[in-house]
């Protein structure tokens, strides 16, 4: 069954770890390397079972390959999940574990923030390995966050010009789902241009947060899917939109954060049916990853990343460009753009 769920996904390698002292269970997918030595981030979540943790995995470093290949970066792709609650098991201890396991990769795995994850932990695992990533200092970008949140908002730009004809935001209604550090980070970027925000979060704070200083309305996490609006933008974790549920999307574009926001297929099929166009999430969350690239290559300087992440309304278009021409969905053609691009760069290695 093992190997029939790496076929399915093309993954090349899954690594296991577990800690006994610490409390560690974590897996790390190497997607490919074809494209390079591999960067993804890792996240820390409460999984129901290691079958679905695996899952997540398998399906984020393959997104991280396709990321990186479409966004030009000479990196392939990976995942790393820590399994548990982070409330009760983070500890500086587990974390220097896994960072050992990070090490005895030996720069196959770079990793940095995702879920859960926050800068100080990276911090914190860099004592033990050089292969992290999202450090503050000269020559490194910090928390990746701020960069992916100004990458989705060029992509929402670059989406909104293919669907409303303008790529202003003024008096469009988004609702954004997820208030972390991403999308909140959007929803300012949002508020400056003059959009309308409809917010929802599972911390009450945030949501506090966003209603006092951006004069969002808000609505309770199970409404936000259905909220009715020109956008909406998924920023919290993913498998957000089924098939079952296009037929209820009050929203005309989906852009957002969040990675995996489709189900699976028939779900992107169903919004190609209704006419509701999606962003394809490693396309348009990009940010993080380059502006971690760029840490890793020691040339990350703000307007450099600034550049490259305004330069995300360009890649989106380009996609949607290549999905028109193919005739195909946009799910699909971002897959067949990235992959193309994987496998011209096998071809190339011989």
């Amino acid at each position: 069954m093992m190997f029939e769920k790496l076929k399915e996904y093309g993954t090349e390698e899954i690594h296991f770890c577990n800690d006994k002292e610490s409390g560690l269970n974590a897996i790390v997918a190497i997607h490919s390397t074809v494209l390079g030595p591999t960067v993804g981030g890792t996240r820390f979540w409460p999984y129901e079972n290691e079958e679905r943790a695996l899952f997540d995995v398998l399906r984020l470093s393959r997104g991280m390959t396709y990321k990186n290949a479409v966004s030009g970066l000479k990196y392939g792709g990976s995942k790393g999940v820590i399994i548990g609650d982070p409330a009760k098991l983070k500890t500086e201890k587990l974390l220097l574990a896994y960072a050992r396991f990070v090490e005895h990769l030996n720069g196959l795995f770079t990793t940095g923030e995702d879920v859960n994850i926050s800068v100080k932990d990276v911090e914190i695992m860099s004592r033990v390995t050089k292969h992290m990533a999202g450090i503050g200092g000269e020559g490194r970008g910090g928390d990746p966050s701020p960069y992916t949140a100004r990458g989705v908002f060029a992509g929402m730009r670059a989406g909104a010009k293919e669907k409303f004809g303008s790529d202003s935001l003024k008096d469009k209604t988004v609702a954004v789902q997820g208030l972390g550090k991403v999308g909140y980070d959007l929803c300012k970027w949002l508020h400056k241009d003059g959009a309308k925000l409809i917010v929802a979060d599972i911390n009450e704070e945030n949501v506090e947060r966003a209603k006092k200083e951006l004069g969002a309305t808000a609505v309770g996490t199970s409404e936000i899917l259905f909220a009715d609006c020109d956008v909406f933008s998924p920023n919290a974790m993913g498998a957000v939109i089924k098939a079952d549920d296009v037929s209820k999307l009050k929203c005309k574009l989906v852009a957002g954060g969040a990675n995996n926001v489709l189900v699976d297929g028939s779900a992107g099929d169903a919004l190609d049916k209704t006419g509701v166009l999606y962003i394809p999430d490693y396309v348009i969350n990009a940010g993080g990853v380059i502006s971690i690239c760029l840490e890793i290559e020691r040339v990350h300087d703000e307007n450099i990343a600034n550049k490259k992440m305004d330069g995300i309304y360009d890649n989106v278009k380009n996609l949607l460009d290549f999905a028109k021409k193919e005739g195909l969905p946009t799910y699909l053609a971002a897959d067949k753009y990235a992959q193309k691009i994987v496998d011209d760069a096998r071809k190339q290695k011989g």
